[in-house]
Order: C-alpha cells, then sequence, then structure tokens
C-alpha cells in the first residue's frame, strides 16, 4: 500500500509500506493492505510503519487527521 505523511511545511515521507500503526483518540491502530475505508482523527503519540524491506520507521507527531481508503494511507500531522 502506499503512505503518504504530510505536513504543513512539507512532505515527510511517500512510498510503500506494508503495514501503518497510528495514534487515534480510541487507542492506536495498525492499517495493512485491502484495509477498510476509514477516516480518523489522530492525538499526540508516534506513526509507526515498515516498508517493503523490513525497516521500522517512526514519527511522532502532536495530532492530525488519517484517511485510509483503496490501499492509500494519507495522513497529515502537525
Amino acid at each position: 500500500m502506499t503512505l503518504e505523511i504530510i505536513s504543513a511545511h512539507e512532505v515527510t515521507f511517500k512510498g510503500d509500506a506494508v503495514s501503518v500503526t497510528l495514534p487515534g483518540m480510541m487507542g492506536s491502530f495498525t492499517v495493512l493492505k485491502n484495509h477498510a475505508p476509514l477516516i480518523s482523527v489522530l492525538v499526540k503519540g508516534n506513526v509507526k510503519y515498515t516498508t517493503p524491506d523490513g525497516n521500522e520507521k517512526s514519527l511522532g507527531i502532536e495530532g492530525g487527521i488519517a484517511d485510509v481508503n483503496n490501499n492509500v494511507v494519507s495522513v497529515c500531522v502537525y
């Protein structure tokens, strides 16, 4: 699936990911390939993702919003 992490100032990451864990208001949740469509508010925490080559990365955020649709995870953060 494709992951896009953007802020008002830059595109932090755009590329393929096999899993994405996001800090939702009701707790962290993980998105995998073919996940059902959703929109979620994000709270302060870490966006964690794994690239196809197995690298695990983490990005601290203050909050934001996530949209999942057709194997594209779009995350707008601040």
